[in-house]
């Protein structure tokens, strides 16, 4: 595997100070937030200076029971060509459910949720997988990601979970050591044993990132300083195997420069602490005896029905499945819909603008009964509609300009505001009323 050496991610927010940084070795950007043909200007200095910038994809939903999408696929492989990346990263997760596979409307999460680590999980994941990595022109690495909440009934740990799916498909793995932290506070998992158990061998490289707890529940925020248990897994790992690359995460509430140089100086400080051993990986995993075959119809179905039901629960109000804490689920299902109201403001900020206060608790009260069925941008223009149909905001002022909003997004295109354009749409309107 590619040395990569020290990094961070790259956001707009901080795209100035990532390039004044020093010691900067690459870079990772979301993808989806990426336009191939119109990449930002200080990505294109960073690539002319040598820098390596990678694409972290977090809509495939690998962990889904459904083949990945052709067009997902092709998208996020063009962005890996107008980067040049040596390598793209996805996540071992679930992000939407529901459709054909189990008759019901299709549902989105708009975050990353977990996979069971059962049998039927592992063989759809393995396909998904290999559907994935025969469409992208490099290879591909998968993340293990936070959760809040746990799956009744699992069949392996996370280790051995992970080892297996390395085994049957040669991806590589992106290890977030903060996410260890997070099921390690969250679901009462040895970070140490997960890591023992690892093919570190697979390694492609680590994610470090901040977080904070609330009433006993650790959140993977992004948005906080990286704290000492997150360092002290990542010098665990460091003493286990050499890691190719280590990257700190940040996607809000950006710090002074000074202080993220100061987070990955303690990055470097974790690792040389740690060893940076040149050996392999020493994982291993209990035998099994389960196919690497293609999974069943009738698996997927399964693994469909399942998730359609923890999705259901989270983002539409329907009963918990049998086994889940109802308590975590209702945590889960106030940090989706939480997140929900964060994006649709960044998607579509005048909004908030328009709403002042009254957005948020407005939103909130909007998803209660309105699940995400198409992405962000969707979710904006159907809570705007949401709005108009229904009795708030009262004030006229507040109802006109969200009506003028919606109806300049909502249409195919722009509503122009020349006075010759306005004043044949309002003559249209008269004669239409005849």
């Amino acid at each position: 595997m590619e040395r990569l050496g020290t990094g961070i991610g790259w956001r707009p927010e901080i795209a100035d100070a990532v390039e004044r940084m020093p010691g900067i070795d690459w870079v990772e950007v979301v993808a989806e937030n990426v336009c191939p043909g119109h990449l930002p200007e200080s990505l294109r200095r960073l690539r002319e200076r040598g820098v390596t910038v990678i694409p972290h994809g977090v809509s495939l939903g690998l962990g889904g029971a459904e083949r990945p999408d052709a067009g997902r696929l092709a998208a996020l492989a063009e962005r890996v060509e107008a980067l040049g990346a040596p390598l793209v990263t996805e996540h071992i997760a679930f992000v939407r459910a529901g459709g054909p596979l189990t008759a019901s409307p299709r549902l989105e999460a708009g975050h990353l949720l977990p996979v069971p680590r059962t049998r039927d999980a592992l063989d759809v994941l393995c396909e998904n997988i290999r559907i994935a990595q025969d469409a992208l022109p490099v290879p591909l690495a998968v993340e293990n990601i936070a959760a809040l909440i746990s799956w009744p009934g699992e069949e392996m740990t996370e280790g051995q979970f992970l080892y297996d799916l390395a085994d049957r498909t040669g991806v590589r793995l992106l290890i977030d050591v903060a996410n260890l932290h997070t099921n390690h506070v969250n679901r009462a998992e040895d970070p140490a044993k997960a890591l023992a158990e690892l093919p570190l061998e697979a390694l492609a490289y680590v994610h470090v990132a901040g977080g904070f707890e609330r009433d006993g529940v650790w959140h993977d925020s992004h948005a906080h300083p990286v704290p000492q248990p997150v360092l002290d897994i990542l010098t665990d790992l460091a003493s286990r195997v050499s890691p190719p690359g280590v990257l700190l995460e940040r996607d809000e509430n950006f710090p002074e420069p000074g202080e993220l140089e100061g987070e990955l100086r303690a990055i470097r400080d974790a690792v040389e602490k740690g060893g940076g051993a040149a050996h392999g990986g020493t994982g291993h995993a209990a035998s099994s005896e389960r196919s690497a075959g293609a999974p069943t119809e009738a698996a997927r179905q399964r693994l469909a029905l399942a998730q359609t039901a923890l999705l259901s629960a989270l983002v539409a109000g329907t009963p918990a499945p049998e086994g889940f804490d109802r308590v975590r689920l209702g945590v889960q299902a106030r940090a989706l819909a939480g997140k929900r109201a964060d994006v649709v403001a960044k998607v579509a900020p005048e909004l908030p603008l328009i709403l002042g206060a009254g957005y948020r608790p407005a939103f909130l009260a909007y998803a209660q009964g309105s699940p995400m069925t198409d992405g962000y941008r969707r979710d904006a223009l159907t809570f705007a509609e949401h709005l108009l149909l229904g009795r708030a905001p009262t004030d006229a002022r507040t109802r006109r300009q969200v009506r003028e909003w919606w109806l300049e997004r909502s249409g195919p295109a722009p509503r122009s505001r020349k006075p010759a354009v306005r004043l044949a749409r309002a003559t249209r309107k008269v004669l239409l009323r005849r």
